[in-house]
Order: C-alpha cells, then structure tokens, then sequence
C-alpha cells in the first residue's frame, strides 16, 4: 500500500479551496495504475510523487485528471510542494526553494511557513501564448447559456490561450452573469470542438478581489473546478492582451470557487517588457485535510 494525503488547496480553511491528492512513493506505479488511482480518489487532480530525475530537485511529479494525465497544474504544484516541505522541515518556521520535474517542465516553488500559515508561490514553467482555435461570441453564449451581450467587456473579448495546458478565456460583463453561466448541450460540446480545448475560463471584475472566475471542464470528468492554478497562469495572456498588464510587475487577486462553495485565493504576479511576458507566478496555501495508505491496483 502507498502513503497519500489530501489537501484543501488555494485556502486557509479546511473544506474549502480546491481538494487534491497527494500519493508518495509512487515511483514503482505504471501510468496505467496512476490513472486507475485517480478515477478512485475522483478529484480533479491527484499527483504522483517520484524520485527526481535529477538529485539536485525534491521530486519527479505527475498529474492526473480522473480521465488523463496533464503535463502541469497549479493546484497539485502548490499543494504538494507544502506538503513536501512541511515534511521535510516539520512544524517550526521555515523558507526554502524546491524544484518539481513536471512533465511541462522545471517548476521551481518557494515555500514559507510563518506562524503556522503555509504558502507557496511557482514559477510557470511555459509563458502563456496564443493557440487555435475559434471561439465566435455567439457560440459561446449558447454555450454558456447567457445573452451575447453578457460576453465580454471593456476591451476584454474570448481568446485561446496555451501554457501547458490551453483554455478558451470568456469575459464576462458582471458578476450576475459570471453567476448565471452554466455549461448547455448541444451547444457546449460544439464550442469545445470549434476552440480545440476541453475547458472554459470565465471571468469579470470582482467586488473586493480583482477578478472573479469559473472554470467549466465537463469533458474533462471537472464539472467545475473551485481553483484552477494553471488556467490563473494563463489569464496573465488574456490580461496583456486586454492592455490590463504593463511593463513591470503587475499583481492581481483572483478569486474561484464562489458559486460552488468553495471560495479559493488565487495570487497572480506577471512581470512583462515592451515585448510581453517574461515571468508569471502563482501563489497560495494549503491545508492537510486526510492521510491513509492505498492499495496499488493490479499492473
């Protein structure tokens, strides 16, 4: 049997936040009973933790969806490496730097524990860029169940972006509408298929946070996800595109998870130049909310 733990992650709050499994020693496993081990645990995400390719890093890490692998996620990234420091230097204070190999690439994540609070802030491993894809407003209100007039906003319009993973970007007009979207068939699986991608992020101006979002993935096994790290990531492409980010370095305050129950805090820091982005990181906490062991499925 392996060792696990869930987290609530993106939270200071038990049973709120993004919840993610953390299974240790998983160096043995196939990708096959890392797979059949993430349908189990039936969160968004559950990764893996293995001996490092390089002993110069903490650990080889990989990520799964409850229906794939991903080359990286925010959420598993930040919980996992608190998990893994606290571990590694126990309950008194501590700040330290490590680095996860993910399949996306290197992910350096420094980690602080102050008075009991842990946090944690990673580099992005890819800088967000442009993919294909057609994402028509029309068909995205369909999609969304909203009025066409609810899409979009200022000079923020729908775009594909990629860095890793990719996700369409919808603007929304208010908070109501944000609230008032959900995912409609026929016309979701359409705008999937038209964009290229299997998951949606919705945004608009917040109250006391700078954005407020959703995050739809139905074909993914993800009805909504309560906090999605790399789609925050991400956003810094939709934002410059938008003229919201300038040269230098810009912070926001996302805020996800609202609608479900689950509010998590999402920081985003994007250092850019007159020729774009150079460096985009994401921050937050995470809380230990089970331990067990599992039993490894048949190879």
């Amino acid at each position: 049997m392996l060792p696990f733990h869930t987290l609530d992650v993106f939270t200071d709050r038990a049973f709120t936040g993004n919840p993610l499994a953390v299974v240790l020693e998983a160096g043995g496993l196939s990708t096959g009973q890392m797979q059949t081990l993430a349908r189990e645990f039936n969160l968004s995400e559950t990764i893996f933790v293995q001996p490092p390719r390089d002993p110069a890093h903490r650990a080889r890490v990989r990520i799964f969806f409850p229906t794939a692998e991903i080359p990286f996620a925010g959420h598993p990234t930040i919980g996992c490496a608190i998990l893994l420091a606290e571990t590694d230097h126990g309950p008194s204070d501590f700040e330290t730097t490590l680095v996860l190999e993910e399949e996306a690439g290197l992910v350096p994540v420094r980690v602080r524990r102050l008075a009991g609070r842990t946090t944690a802030e990673f580099t992005a491993p890819v800088l967000p860029h442009a993919a294909r894809g057609n994402a028509e407003p029309a068909l995205i209100a369909r999609a969304l169940d909203l009025p066409p007039g609810d899409i979009g906003f200022g000079r923020h319009r729908p775009a594909i972006w990629q860095g890793g993973p990719r996700f369409l970007y919808v603007p929304v007009a208010s908070l109501s509408a944000l609230g008032r979207a959900r995912p409609i068939e026929p016309h979701w699986s359409a705008l999937m298929a038209a964009a290229g991608v299997d998951s949606a992020y919705l945004y608009t101006p917040g109250e006391t946070e700078d954005y407020r979002a959703r995050m739809f993935s139905p074909t993914a096994g993800i009805p909504e996800d309560p906090a999605t790290g790399s789609a925050s990531a991400i956003l810094a492409a939709q934002l410059l595109a938008a003229g919201t980010i300038h040269p230098g370095e810009t912070r926001f305050r996302l805020r996800q998870g609202v609608e479900m129950g689950r509010p998590s805090d999402i920081g985003l820091s994007v250092i850019a130049n007159a020729a774009g982005l150079t460096e985009v990181r994401i921050a937050g906490t995470a809380l230990r909310i089970s331990e067990g062991r599992v039993t490894i499925p048949p190879g």
